[in-house]
């Protein structure tokens, strides 16, 4: 039997998530988005669409209304509504999942109490409270926003004490947490996958280069020796395990000069560095995501 797939987010990577499902119509019929920028890239290949900002309660409900399955391909639909659906429409990944991603405090405490390894981090209530937890960061240090931030610009690296206020007040308004600046060797990730029975697969490390925060560059496979990616490939297995829920996650994470492996960010959705799957490996992120949340059996990573 045939399902209608709802995605929050019409974009890029819900583009190729709609020509992956028209792919698979053994298993999909029908492919509905909710974007809000009209005809979308995804309705350009098919999906039908609904207008609408990503929060929107009333548009939500309404692609659970058309839909048995619902996706994601951006981190920015309201998990408190997605979480009062769950029970009358699959989701995944879990919205209990996006709520913790969604805030980069609550990420990174998740990631702690199941001890993976992240940076130090802690809260920041005001600005004298920056002021004296940054002493035992040290600088440089990260003010971060901790929701409503990617691409860096949710940042702001601080590099001396006359910074501090200008730092604050960029965000001011806004939860915030501090974090120790991690003087990497280089940026990786891990797209890693798993489908609602619990099985995981992952692809093999690659290497992200930047340029002004935005991904330039991915380098399959990364540069590293077996044991920096066989310890990469560990810690998103163990970050799979432990988030439950289903669905491909782009896991981005640091390697420091004294080459430990650190997690910077989780992504609960496809990722831009797991583009190169689309050629380079058996099954592409995009069918591995829909395989995972449909309950079909993983495919090769080879």
């Amino acid at each position: 039997m045939t399902k209608t797939l709802g995605i929050i987010g019409g974009g890029q990577l819900g583009m190729m998530l709609t020509e992956a499902a028209k792919n698979m119509s053994d298993h999909i019929s029908d492919i509905i988005v909710l974007d809000p920028t009209r005809n979308c890239p995804a309705s350009r290949v098919g999906a039908k669409q609904i207008v609408a900002d990503f929060k929107d309660k009333n548009a939500i409900v309404e692609l659970s209304l058309q839909s048995d399955i619902i996706t994601y391909e951006i981190e920015s639909g309201d998990s408190k509504v997605l979480e009062s659906l769950h029970g009358e429409v699959s989701i995944n990944p879990s919205p209990g999942a996006l709520r913790i991603i969604q805030d980069k405090y609550l990420q990174k405490q998740f990631l702690r109490q199941n001890d993976i390894p992240v940076a130090d981090f802690d809260t920041i209530e005001s600005v004298q409270d920056l002021e004296k937890k940054i002493n035992d960061f040290q600088y440089p240090a990260l003010l971060k926003a901790r929701r409503d931030a990617y691409d860096g610009r949710g940042n702001f690296k601080i590099e001396n004490h006359s910074q501090i206020e200008t730092a604050y007040k960029q965000f001011s308004g806004r939860p915030m947490m501090i974090e120790k600046f991690v003087d990497f060797k280089m940026e990786v990730s891990v797209i890693a996958a798993r489908n609602i029975h619990g099985e995981i697969a992952t692809y093999p490390l690659v290497e992200n280069i930047h340029k002004d925060n935005i991904l330039e560059f991915t380098i399959a496979p990364a540069r590293v020796d077996a044991k920096i990616a066989s310890e990469a490939d560990r810690i998103a297995k163990k970050t799979m395990d432990v988030f439950h829920g289903a669905g491909v996650f782009g896991i981005e994470m640091f390697v420091t000069k004294d080459d430990r492996v650190l997690i910077n960010e989780i992504a609960p959705r496809v990722h831009n560095s797991g583009h190169h799957t689309l050629q380079s490996s058996e099954t592409s992120q995009f069918e591995q995501h829909l395989r995972a949340i449909l309950g079909l059996p993983l495919g090769s990573t080879n």
